[in-house]
């Protein structure tokens, strides 16, 4: 299913983003829950950022003219909305976190100090981003582990 030439952790990170955005897109609470405990498993660093590539290019072909801060706004309201009706213990500070951290305008803190897992929250931004886009999460999960290894791969001059 995915590139055989992709480091087992690559393929494993691509297989629980897939499978938790299946369970997203499905509603389904409990396969979501076990989705992205799997994902929570994997290494922290390189599933945060297979995500946030993933959330901003969606972003990006969703919004081709540009992100205004009202499309940042209807976004994290749409993925509220649509999660909260099936995942009720959903915190919409973590859509935000995540979101932000996908632009790299955060750094995952709530505003007591305390961490907040960005993990599932970006799910469901890609799961919702993907509809909008039109995009199926396939393509944009091999897009952004290929980018990710194509720019670990440039030399510095």
């Amino acid at each position: 299913m995915w590139p055989s030439d992709w480091p087992s952790s690559a393929r494993a990170i691509a297989t629980a983003v897939e499978a938790a955005v299946t369970a997203a897109r499905d509603a389904d609470e409990s396969r979501f829950g076990a989705a992205t405990a799997d994902l929570a498993e994997l290494p922290a660093d390189q599933v945060t950022s297979v995500l946030a590539a993933i959330v901003r290019e969606l972003l990006e072909t969703a919004h081709p003219d540009g992100l205004t801060g009202d499309d940042v706004r209807a976004v994290l309201v749409a993925v509220v909305r649509r999660a909260s009706a099936w995942l009720p213990r959903l915190d919409a500070a973590a859509v935000f976190s995540a979101l932000a951290g996908a632009l790299g305008i955060d750094e995952s803190q709530d505003p007591d100090g305390g961490r907040t897992d960005p993990q599932p929250a970006a799910v469901l931004l890609i799961e919702y981003l993907a509809d909008l886009a039109r995009t199926p999460p396939h393509e944009s999960v091999q897009r952004a582990i290929d980018e990710i290894a194509r720019a670990e791969t440039v030399e510095m001059p």
